[in-house]
């Protein structure tokens, strides 16, 4: 009993010593940094001020992987779902790939906010502003822009249609010299000292370069590890094993070792990392 705990402890420092490795590389695009960096409400309310061009707004309260339930149909897990001082929603989602930030899903997105905001014999018009963000790795949209604002028109009458629901997508290859821009270049940057935002930069800081960060990143690594795949997964799981497994590959970890320590079938992780490699092209 003793020499397999004794085994069980050494796997879990060398599972550590990796973990110590990825964290180096991983920037606020990454989903399982975003969500750490993201749990200290000013860093979220400093992003939010930002993209929304409002200095005085104030985060309220913020909740991370929140799991928002659909009775009839498709649940979804959001990043970070966030409420200011004047009871506006937000929900802020960081995307890698393109196929998770269609347009569809935004609505989808904002529609699961809805349903899950109202109680039983709430009227309607009690739903809050609600805003769903997409910081995106790419141009999803394709024309250019940093930033494009989505909302619903009367088009006989070129008038807005007063539902209060918004959709905002931010181009994170768009990293030039305004608010917005240096924003987008930090959501890039492995290292602190490379931040414009002392907000940000000290809070990568403590995450990568304290022992209590560390400490703490590599708990959430090992929770992903030991979660495992199942075939009802939640997305935001999935998305952060399939983040994470690319990471390792970084490191020169083999496929095989990868898919041992994340739990996924090694065809998958060589499918990640095939289509990581075209991206790259």
């Amino acid at each position: 009993m003793t020499t397999e705990i004794n085994i069980q402890d050494s796997e879990l420092e060398a599972r550590y010593d990796k973990y110590k490795g990825i964290i180096k590389n991983l920037t606020l695009m990454s989903d399982i940094f975003m969500r750490n960096v993201f749990k200290q409400r000013e860093c979220l309310e400093y992003v939010l001020k930002v993209i929304m061009e409002k200095q005085d707004l104030r985060v309220i309260d913020q909740i991370i992987q929140k799991d928002y339930k659909n009775m009839q149909g498709r649940s979804a897990v959001m990043d970070c779902v966030a409420r200011d001082s004047k009871g506006k929603q937000f929900d802020v989602e960081i995307q890698q790939d393109n196929e998770g930030a269609s347009p569809k899903r935004a609505r989808y997105h904002s529609g699961l906010m809805d349903m899950n905001t109202l109680n039983p014999g709430q009227d309607f018009d009690e739903l809050p502003e609600s805003y769903v963000i997409f910081i995106t790795r790419d141009d999803v949209l394709g024309y250019g822009l940093p930033i494009y604002h989505i909302d619903r028109q009367i088009k006989e009458i070129n008038k807005a249609f007063q539902d209060e629901e918004h959709i905002i997508y931010v181009n994170s290859g768009k990293q030039d010299d305004t608010e917005l821009g240096r924003l987008m270049h930090d959501l890039h940057c492995k290292s602190a000292d490379e931040m414009h935002s002392p907000l940000l930069a000290k809070r990568v800081h403590e995450l990568k370069e304290t022992q209590k960060g560390v400490e703490l990143m590599c708990h959430e690594m090992e929770k992903i590890y030991s979660e495992g795949m199942e075939s009802g997964e939640k997305r935001g799981e999935l998305k952060a094993k399939k983040e994470t497994a690319l990471s390792m590959a970084e490191e020169g970890m083999d496929v095989k070792m990868i898919a041992r320590l994340v739990k996924v079938n090694e065809k998958d992780v060589q499918m990640w990392i095939d289509e990581s490699l075209c991206v790259m092209k």
